[in-house]
């Protein structure tokens, strides 16, 4: 059952259970009323009739029963409508009756004590009702009965009207509610429809899809929370897809990058086994399996070295990072220079919390690369900075510089920006994505830009927040 409808019924439901309490309340106090008013005008003819035959009893004690019952007649045809019947009796029988067909109404009541009024509710055969009112009075030595009826059907017809009335009113109120409550409760449910919708498209794979937000109470809130979980999804599903992406690269660069050497030394070896080789030849085929062993070698090791990181707890500890850029510096500076490149080195001092191998590999592996985009004569540049909670280190080049479109993809494993020249070099495209996991293990960050003054060239800037000392 839907929440709309369970919303209407339970409208209905209090509207039934509180009208219909309110209304049967309402309609008894006024019924109540309207009969205690006609006990009241029952009793004021009943008084006076009683006061009647008071007057009489006072004027001469000694009244026979005849002129009493011409009395009691006058006075009925003078009072038609004070009351439907009256009765006088004495211990005998009737003295006086005014209407036979009600007299079974004034029969049995028994004789009241004098001076006391008994009221009593009695029915006739067709259901009407009356008040029936009988009292003493003593007169010429003599007690007599007067009783009087009242017919209270008016009461009755009226409390049947208001309750007919009521009625009526109650279901146009009810059907009146419940358009309302439906009407109210599909324009509170809308929002919840609206995120069900975008869950099943979310659930079916359209991660774009959003929670339009009208409203700013409870429901926007949530429909806005609801989008900033489904963006976040989004992007999580992206990184995922990336993620994924990039570990099919990952084989597929593997694999190739083994096939190749591969290929080339099982060839090599099948020519050295064959015996057909004149002694040049094998000893040319005997470098390249040395120098492909090498390169495979170096590609092992590098593997290596990337899965090893990931694993390994990080054990930090006070290090001087000017003290290593300086160290650095002296290595490269006489090696470099067989090609005319230049090494400088600016620093500050201080130090902070480092795994110094883990930061020696990387420094190392950005001027590795630094020097490889030179071909010969150039400038390789070293800075490294303090940080309020770690270190700063750029290596600055002034080689070829890198495509704008590969700037993304440089820490990427196998990735090369120049694959002929890289291999040729000894490169894997490994020496960058160990970098990347290097700052990431020290909260950092790395970061490839091409120079903008003036000068060709590639600046690297690794931040290291392994914390300040």
């Amino acid at each position: 059952m839907k929440f709309r409808v369970k919303m209407t019924l339970w409208m209905l439901a209090a509207l039934s259970l509180l009208f219909g309490t309110g209304g049967s309340l309402l309609i008894h106090a006024s019924f109540r009323d309207a009969l205690e008013r006609e006990k009241d005008a029952a009793f004021a003819a009943y008084r006076m009739a009683w006061s009647a035959l008071q007057i009489v009893n006072g004027l001469d004690p000694y009244l026979d029963a005849e002129v009493i019952s011409q009395t009691m007649e006058q006075l009925c045809g003078q009072n038609r409508s004070a009351w439907s019947a009256l009765r006088l009796d004495t211990e005998t029988g009737a003295l006086y009756e005014s209407d036979t067909v009600l007299a079974p109404l004034l029969q049995g009541g028994g004789m009241p004590e004098p001076g006391a009024c008994l009221i009593r509710m009695e029915e006739l055969r067709s259901g009407a009702p009356y008040l029936v009112l009988s009292g003493a009075v003593e007169t010429n030595g003599e007690t007599l009965c007067l009783q009087t009826a009242h017919n209270i059907s008016a009461v009755y017809e009226l409390r049947q009207t208001h309750q007919r009335n009521y009625l009526r009113v109650f279901l146009v109120l009810d059907g009146l509610c419940a358009l309302l409550s439906y009407t109210i409760s599909r324009v509170l449910t809308a929002p919840l429809e609206r995120l069900s919708r975008a869950s099943r498209l979310i659930a079916s794979g359209q991660f774009s899809a959003r929670v339009p937000i009208r409203s700013r109470d409870e429901i926007g809130a949530v429909s806005a929370d609801f989008n900033a979980m489904a963006a976040r999804m989004e992007d999580t599903v992206v990184e995922l897809r990336q993620a994924v992406e990039r570990q099919e690269r990952f084989v597929g660069s593997f694999a190739h990058e083994m096939k190749t050497p591969m290929t080339s030394l099982i060839g090599y070896a099948e020519l050295l086994r064959s015996g057909t080789l004149t002694t040049a030849e094998q000893a040319e085929a005997a470098g390249y399996l040395y120098s492909e062993g090498r390169r495979l070698e170096r590609l092992s090791r590098k593997l290596l070295e990337l899965l090893v990181i990931r694993e390994q707890p990080l054990q930090l500890a006070e290090v001087c990072p000017e003290e290593l850029a300086e160290e650095l510096t002296d290595r490269l500076r006489p090696l470099l220079a067989r090609r005319d490149i230049t090494v400088s080195c600016a620093c500050e001092s201080g130090s902070c919390r480092l795994e110094p191998d883990l930061t020696w590999s990387l420094l190392l592996n950005l001027a590795d690369n630094a020097q490889k985009a030179m071909a010969r004569g150039g400038q390789l540049q070293l800075r490294q900075e303090m940080l309020p909670d770690g270190c700063r280190f750029q290596v600055t080049d002034t080689g070829r510089g890198i495509p704008d479109e590969a700037l993304a993809h440089l820490t990427e494993a196998f990735y090369r920006v120049d694959k002929a020249r890289s291999r040729k070099q000894g490169g894997f495209g490994l020496g960058l994505a160990l970098c990347q996991e290097i700052a990431a293990l020290h909260h950092g960050s790395i970061r490839f830009e091409n120079r903008t003054d003036g000068t060709r060239g590639t600046r690297v800037t690794v931040e290291l927040r392994g914390g300040r000392s």
